[in-house]
């Protein structure tokens, strides 16, 4: 099987390109606006770019909330989506009006970032705090904008819930992180197995 993706003629009853760019991790990402409303958004275009400097990027289909208020303030953050806060972490993603608490709205407990005035999730067991370093509006081959815009951020505070280390290291087994994986499907990945490099 071969397409073009500018036609789209898969075949398929649905679009396969974000099954086979998969797992993919969940920015749920934290904002504060500048009239002070707060809103929790999950983005499945998210990811870690950078170790040295430490920088993650979210990329949103339009100028959406989180977009809005991180370029408005140049700080969010980014709740790590684990399996027990999954049902909680799609509630955050319904499509409400601006200013809508999401927090609220999924019964989550909003806290002020210790580096950032940005809320994180209070029940997650990992929180990046994160300052804007720059937005982008990719581009095609032939120069015109796409609909997204990505928004990049240094991690300038990491919180982590001591209750998922073990051994120096994040045990991902106790911290079960979900990912997208196309379509409505999701995966929670605590099978680990670990391998070195040649």
């Amino acid at each position: 099987m071969f397409y073009t993706t500018d036609a789209n003629r898969h075949g398929l009853a649905h679009d396969p390109f974000k099954a086979i760019v998969a797992p993919r991790p969940i920015g749920w990402i934290g904002s504060k606006g500048r009239d002070g409303s707060i809103n929790l958004a999950p983005y499945s275009f998210f990811n870690a770019i950078s170790d040295r400097p430490k920088l993650v990027m979210f990329s949103s289909a339009g100028r959406k909330h989180s977009q809005r208020n991180a370029v408005e303030t140049g700080e969010f953050t980014c709740n790590f989506v684990s399996r027990n806060l999954v049902e909680k972490m799609n509630t955050s993603s319904a499509a409400v009006d601006y200013g809508v608490d999401e927090f609220a709205l999924a019964g989550l407990t909003a806290r002020k970032g210790e580096l950032v005035d940005a809320p994180y999730v209070a029940e997650a067991f990992a929180v990046l705090e994160c300052k804007v370093t720059e937005t982008l509006v990719p581009k095609s081959p032939s120069g015109e904008d796409s609909e997204n815009v990505m928004v990049f951020g240094q991690v300038i505070g990491i919180r982590i819930d001591e209750t998922i280390i073990r051994d120096g290291r994040l045990d991902m087994t106790i911290a079960r992180p979900v990912a997208r994986m196309g379509y409505m499907d999701y995966s929670e990945d605590s099978n680990v197995f670990e391998m070195f490099r040649p």
